[in-house]
């Protein structure tokens, strides 16, 4: 029922015989968790887990821990993992079946590491994309997300819930209405916020993702951070153990779910439920949760939980159901036969079949917003093509949060395609003529063609949350400056949601949004140069100004810039 995090056992007074001792039933790495730090190549994080998991065999019963790792947009804690866009930019593809095709790409990947669980997909459905964790959720639509969520349980755990040896654990999280709470009730306005609304309205937009979830046999749940009405989620019995793994209807008629799985808390989530953590600690179990992701402290939670239990204040037969159903994921996933990275696997980490993927990917992400018959560029003309802004040779700035560490980076932070290098290699003719200006835009230059790529800088969960959704000054200015100086400009927009950007979209003569978290910038020249036309449609309301959020399809929002399924296809 315990899950620590792998630099727990490096503090001091810790030691990683304490699996042994403390039978610890489960390791995870956080974001940016790897071996010695962030990144890791697959065999050292195999190793890594191999470890782990040795310690584990030596108790008294030899049961197998569970490793587990947030593979949200491929397996992106690990250097040289082939990524994905974020899910954002897979539900604008519109195509589950390519969904679960990437995430059997990223289960692969996870099984070459060891790392027997993801905690994935996001089935979250949001509602103001202020929010930092936006581009975790596929669309503002609930049943867009309960078709894509379920081709990714499909892509992770195999069809109908087979796990098994070749497959991987899923996660449904966050249960339930992280994507739907109020502005201002967050940390620091939206996130792990406050879900002010109705049954009714949690039955009718938060719950047909865990419905879809739990019909396709996701393997666990994980509950959100927020809170519903002003109790904490991780504190809520009737959200827990009645709507989730229920049975009958709730006082709407909505059926319950009977989720089977397990549930598992989030990161140090217990910890807000009060200032007490006995209290913490009795009534998180008792409201449900089967695991604990301590993450740290583990000697003091395994302490305080046998105290609990001997005061009565925790049932046995809700610590025996508890087990169970984790013991019994254990037994699916086929860990007590093969406890140990199946190293097979490993030498397909990043290999080009799972990269042909991802750009596959990447190319039907992209959403055309504008274009004033300058696209597809031509390979074969005889023109001058500029190229700048801070996104287009940054793969950090590329890739968003959650790549490598869990803040995202700059630079090469793993092996990837920049835009500028994807050009570079295009298979352009030498009547081309490119000009690399990146961030150093005002220069004396000029040229036909410009392509000037900007975007957010990457960040994750809270410290994503915004209130204005503009560009940085720095990136209005480079778009600025590149479309004054040639005669047709391209602006590529790299965010983790609709921004704000009437101004540059006046400015360019096309204008393309494309998503954050692919390595594979060939996905975007497969299209700007015509080798394949346009597919991607919005599954977001874009909106004209940010005082218009929260707006979507589900609150009747009007006069947004573009509406939800807005794109243009094709040229």
């Amino acid at each position: 029922m315990t899950q620590v995090d792998k630099n727990a056992f490096t503090m001091a007074g810790n030691s990683i015989t304490d699996i042994t001792t403390y039978f610890i039933g489960s390791v995870l790495s956080g974001g940016g968790g790897g071996p010695n730090g962030a990144g890791g190549t697959a065999t050292q994080w195999a190793d890594m887990v191999d470890n782990f998991q040795s310690s584990a065999l030596q108790t008294r019963l030899g049961i197998p821990l569970i490793y587990g790792a947030d593979a949200v947009h491929g397996h992106n804690n690990v250097y040289g993992a082939t990524l994905f866009p974020h899910n954002i930019g897979l539900g604008a593809m519109h195509d589950p079946a390519l969904i679960t095709q990437i995430e059997q790409v990223t289960r692969d990947e996870a099984l070459g590491t060891g790392v027997r669980w993801t905690f994935a997909p996001c089935m979250c459905t949001p509602q103001d994309i202020r929010w930092g964790r936006t581009y975790e959720g596929y669309s503002e639509v609930p049943s867009d997300n309960a078709t894509d969520g379920a081709a990714a349980i499909v892509g992770f755990q195999g069809p109908n819930g087979t796990l098994g040896p070749t497959n991987i654990l899923a996660t449904a999280k966050h249960f339930i209405g992280d994507g739907h709470t109020t502005w201002g009730t967050g940390s620091p306005y939206l996130n792990e916020g406050d879900a002010q609304i109705s049954e009714q309205q949690l039955d009718a937009i938060d719950l047909p993702p865990y419905q879809s979830a739990v019909s396709n046999k996701v393997g666990s749940v994980m509950i959100s951070y927020s809170s519903w009405n002003g109790l904490k989620d991780h504190a809520n019995q009737y959200l827990i153990t009645t709507k989730l793994k229920g049975t009958g209807t709730d006082s709407y008629g909505t059926p319950n779910l009977g989720f089977q799985g397990f549930v598992v808390s989030d990161w140090q989530a217990i910890n807000q439920i009060s200032s007490n953590y006995n209290y913490d600690v009795r009534t998180a179990i008792n409201a449900g949760i089967d695991m604990i992701m301590v993450p740290d402290d583990y000697k003091t939670f395994i302490s305080t939980l046998d105290t609990e239990i001997k005061a009565g204040n925790i049932p046995m037969s809700r610590i025996d159901d508890a087990v169970t159903r984790i013991l019994t994921a254990k037994f699916a996933l086929g860990l007590f036969t093969q406890p140990y990275t199946d190293r097979s696997y490993t030498p397909n980490v990043g290999s080009a079949a799972h990269r042909a993927v991802a750009r596959q990917a990447e190319r039907e992400s992209l959403v055309l917003l504008k274009n004033n018959g300058v696209l597809p560029l031509s390979k074969t003309g005889s023109y001058t093509l500029v190229v700048g802004g801070d996104h287009a040779n940054n793969l950090g700035y590329q890739l968003g949060g959650w790549s490598i560490s869990w803040q995202g980076g700059s630079g090469a932070t793993t092996i990837g395609t920049t835009l500028w290098q994807a050009i570079q290699q295009a298979g352009l003719s030498s009547s081309v003529k490119l000009n690399f200006v990146g961030t150093q835009t005002k220069g004396h230059y000029s040229g036909d063609v410009g392509i000037v790529a900007v975007g957010e800088t990457p960040y994750a969960e809270g410290n994503g949350d915004t209130n204005t959704l503009a560009l940085s000054s720095t990136d209005a200015t480079e778009v600025s400056d590149v479309c004054s100086r040639v005669k047709k400009c391209i602006v590529l927009s790299f965010s983790g949601r609709p921004i704000i950007i009437n101004t540059q979209l006046n400015q360019s003569s096309a204008f393309v949004s494309a998503w954050i978290g692919s390595t594979e910038g060939e996905g975007i020249t497969d299209v700007l140069f015509g080798d394949y036309g346009f597919q991607g449609k919005l599954t977001f309301t874009w909106p004209n100004a940010v005082t218009q959020e929260p707006c979507n399809q589900n609150n009747g929002c009007t006069g947004a810039l573009f509406p939800y399924g807005y794109g243009i296809t094709p040229f």
